[in-house]
């Protein structure tokens, strides 16, 4: 069983739509509990980190969630589900996260431009994937991949050995991690049409 976690933070009808596109199940729940039998999890997450941190631990979700990586079980972070899997964030202030994965949530620097134009923050709309390394979940997806991104933060990792893709917006920034059990990326698969089906797909067909 897929389990999508509902910490009233995410789009989680269109994330469970793509799973049903690509013929898998996934569960929709608010319930740790269902999170502890479940045999892959999904974090999405939209809004500031601050909040979506703080629906998690009220919500009960955070040692479950922490119990479930430890386990080893396929889990998938969108967006601000990737960030939270950092240190903290600098984002309205300095918050911690799940400290999963070393490293520090970050604003896009002010004056980025390109071409002799300022960049727009947020970064919002299609950008393409570099890949420094494949976990299963990104299999058959073409180099420079065009994905569908909305965020004014990133997630900088200590170790850049758990960067799996960057992409290019004023600066070259982490825009996937794979560490173990883990992948995680700050773009949209569910909005991202026949490439985020596919790491869909993969992650949906990984072991439990």
């Amino acid at each position: 069983m897929i389990a999508i976690i509902d910490y009233g933070m995410g789009n989680l009808r269109s994330v469970q739509k793509g799973f049903e596109k690509v013929g898998s199940e996934a569960v929709v729940t608010a319930d740790p509990r269902v999170v502890l039998e479940a045999g892959k999890i999904v974090l999405p997450g939209v809004g500031a980190f601050r909040d979506c941190m703080r629906n998690l631990e009220a919500a009960g979700f955070v040692e479950p969630l922490l119990t479930v990586i430890k386990q080893g079980r396929p889990f998938l972070g969108i967006c601000v589900g990737m960030q939270l899997l950092f240190t903290d964030s600098t984002e309205f202030g300095l918050y911690n996260g799940l400290g999963v994965i070393p490293g520090h949530v970050l604003r896009f620097p002010e004056g980025m431009q390109d071409g002799g134009e300022e960049l727009k923050v947020p970064h919002m709309g299609w950008n393409q994937l570099s890949f420094k390394q494949r976990p299963p979940a990104f299999a058959g997806i073409a180099d420079s991949a065009n994905v569908y991104f909305v965020h004014s933060y990133y997630g900088k990792p200590d170790d850049p050995g758990v960067i799996a893709a960057t992409t290019g917006y004023g600066i070259e920034f982490c825009s996937a991690v794979w560490k173990d059990n883990i992948v995680a990326t700050q773009f949209h698969p569910e909005k991202s049409q026949s490439v985020g089906l596919q790491i869909l797909r993969n992650f949906a067909a990984m072991k439990d």
